[in-house]
């Protein structure tokens, strides 16, 4: 039974400890809300990782850095500790070296999809020292890895260059349905976006557009990211920059 932490209990984070669970691993979390109704939260981070296999870090960037910091000195050498905050390349870098200097492997993790669709079948890109010891144990629990022999980065690298698109399409769905709210014609503009994304067009739409507001600080953060990634490309990021301009006002239109 592989066994598994998973720090930060936010929405992805408390969906995979439960799919994790059920696809039948030994799962502890940690986070320092109350505990979870399941029962799956302990109280102090050492215990959540106190041997296990893997230790999943899903703390959002803000704070990974400073997590794995606390939890790398606790690990065993054998232990994987996976990163799955969406983050600079940079900031992956520099906790992989905090591992490095502890003998544990840091395993750079991007996933590919929203956590709520598939939960712990949801895609992952995995790079960085343990990355495809990392794929081995998770595939058997329904998790599709594909791993890229490269260093930690490599797979934040590519992931903020598929938010380029994905979180660009989401502000301009906002920006074409307030034109068209303005108009007097979003029905039809929101028909006329639905009918290009296929079957699951209105779904996806709503989707989008949902997922853009509900997260938008941690989105925000991403794409300053992204846009760093593109400047260090020299290529243009016209698109990227009205992107964050949307994710800034969205939270400046928020309630205080």
């Amino acid at each position: 039974m592989t066994r598994i932490a998973v720090i930060g209990l936010g929405e992805a984070g408390s969906l995979y400890a439960g799919g994790f669970r059920e696809a039948g691993a030994r799962v502890r979390g940690y986070d320092l809300r109350p505990r979870l109704a399941d029962g799956g939260q302990v109280d102090r981070l050492a215990d959540a990782i106190e041997g296990a296999e893997i230790v999943v870090s899903l703390v959002g960037a803000a704070a990974s850095l400073e997590v794995a910091d606390e939890a790398l000195p606790l690990l065993e050498p054998s232990a994987i500790f996976a990163d799955f905050n969406t983050s600079s390349p940079d900031l992956k870098h520099r906790i992989a070296a905090i591992g490095a200097a502890r003998d544990v492997d840091v395993v750079d993790v991007a996933v590919l999809a929203p956590v709520p669709r598939e939960v712990e079948r949801t895609p992952l890109l995995a790079s960085g020292h343990g990355a495809e010891r990392l794929a081995e144990l998770l595939r058997p629990l329904g998790a599709p890895v594909v791993v890229l022999d490269q260093p930690a980065g490599a797979a934040a690298r590519m992931k903020l260059l598929r938010s380029v698109f994905t979180k660009g399409l989401a502000t301009l769905m906002i920006e074409t349905l307030g034109a068209a709210r303005a108009a007097g014609a979003e029905d039809w503009v929101r028909g006329q976006i639905a009918s290009e994304l296929g079957d699951q067009g209105p779904a996806l739409l709503d989707r989008f557009v949902a997922g853009t507001y509900q997260h938008a600080e941690r989105r925000e953060h991403e794409v300053r990211d992204v846009l760093a990634a593109l400047e260090e490309t020299e290529q243009p990021s016209d698109m990227t920059r009205g992107t964050l301009a949307w994710f800034q006002r969205i939270l400046a239109e928020r309630p205080a």
